[in-house]
């Protein structure tokens, strides 16, 4: 009887989520398939905001990772890769041994870019489970202290920051006198949200001034360190914390592993989601970065590249040709604001309702239902999320 194939997946972001619970619908004889992640429960970016902001359980909005797995008859490992030895084919592991694989797939996302010092004042917004932890830390200890105050900053605002202010504001203001919070959003550019249209700019601006966010624009933070940040200004800004939400960037370990990359790091793959340097390696989400046609650090891309991602791991493990993967060119913003109103934006053309935020709600609540619904798996289609660009 032949040695069985290794297919080996790092990480649980999207993309493999939705790969496993396919592969878990249609799987190949011979093929044993690993799962290596540094969690259990993988959290579903859609409802991360309106988690924040008290709408979800935790349960609402995580993937269960060893559900999912024993769906897919596949092995989870709960470690960190911070390696790859492509000649020998194994992924190297923090605490585990090396894991052999015949083909790999690589999906652990990004985090925002910080300055590198280290101290207590720098909350990176990812990775997501350490974010939560302090998260949920500040919202206990405000409960239990008498007349609490508050001073956040934010860094960077796209519309992770953006959406990340408006929740974290209407959050405290629950649990404390809306007088006592201080969130500061800082970003380099003159305008937030540079990548929507104008109207969503300006939209989004006035709901932050509305709920008392100071906005610092043209305002690059240089260093912060406790108790405060400095920009390149001179400006400098006292605070209790500071939420880092800029520019992806990818783990340094990826250098060492002679995969082609881009020039932010990221690993290059091709319109089949492979890697030019490396044709038994493929990756999707965050992490990737199509050479022919890139496309945004978004949710969107990782959930509609999951079906494409496990053709080709079932093909490349059978010799078969690759599908390729196209890139929508618009897609569907949903931009929750905090208090069950949302912004919807396709291309140029948008609505700022609450009307939006149960479309959201809908579409979200229906993408994560698949993975509740592993018993009767063909009853849920994959529908696409309500992800920020």
């Amino acid at each position: 009887m032949p040695q069985p194939q290794q297919l080996v997946l790092i990480g649980g972001g999207h993309s493999h989520a939705i790969a496993l619970r396919l592969w878990g619908m249609q799987p190949l004889p011979h093929v044993q398939v690993t799962l290596i992640s540094n969690v259990n429960e993988a959290p579903y970016s859609g409802m991360l905001p309106g988690h924040l902001a008290g709408f979800y359980r935790y349960q609402d909005c995580h993937i269960d990772l060893r559900s999912l797995a024993t769906f897919a008859k596949a092995t989870l490992i709960l470690d960190s890769a911070i390696g790859i030895d492509s000649n020998q084919q194994k992924v190297i592991c923090q605490n585990h041994d090396p894991i052999a694989f015949d083909i790999l797939s690589i999906d652990i996302g990004s985090t925002p870019q910080i300055p590198h010092e280290s101290n207590s004042l720098i909350i990176p917004a990812k990775p997501v489970p350490q974010f939560l932890t302090w998260w949920e830390q500040l919202c206990d200890r405000i409960q239990q202290t008498s007349n609490p105050t508050i001073t956040l900053s934010i860094i960077g605002g796209g519309v992770g920051g953006v959406e990340l202010a408006l929740n974290l504001q209407a959050r405290l203001a629950q649990l404390m006198d809306p007088t006592q919070i201080q969130i500061h959003l800082f970003h380099r550019s003159p305008d937030l949200l540079p990548q929507q249209p104008p109207w969503v700019q300006r939209y989004l601006q006035q709901r932050l001034q509305a709920r008392q966010i100071q906005l610092h624009l043209n305002e690059t933070v240089t260093t912060a360190i406790a108790p405060a940040i400095h920009c390149a200004s001179g400006l400098t800004v006292t605070c209790d914390a500071s939420l880092w939400v800029t520019q992806a960037t990818a783990p340094a370990w990826l250098r060492t592993t002679g995969l082609e990359l881009d020039d932010r790091g990221f690993i290059a793959v091709n319109a089949a989601l492979q890697s030019p340097s490396h044709p038994h390696i493929f990756a999707a989400g965050d992490i990737a970065a199509l050479v022919d046609r890139p496309c945004p650090k978004a949710g969107v891309f990782a959930v509609r590249q999951g079906p494409p991602l496990f053709q080709n791991l079932r093909h490349a493990l059978q010799g078969q040709p690759l599908q390729i993967y196209r890139p929508q060119t618009r897609y569907l913003s949903l931009i929750g604001t905090g208090d069950r109103s949302a912004v919807a934006t396709w291309g140029r053309w948008g609505w700022a309702s609450p009307l939006c935020w149960w479309w959201k709600d809908w579409i979200d609540r229906r993408f994560m239902q698949q993975f509740r619904m592993l018993k009767n798996p063909l009853s849920a289609e994959i529908p696409t999320p309500s992800e920020r660009p």
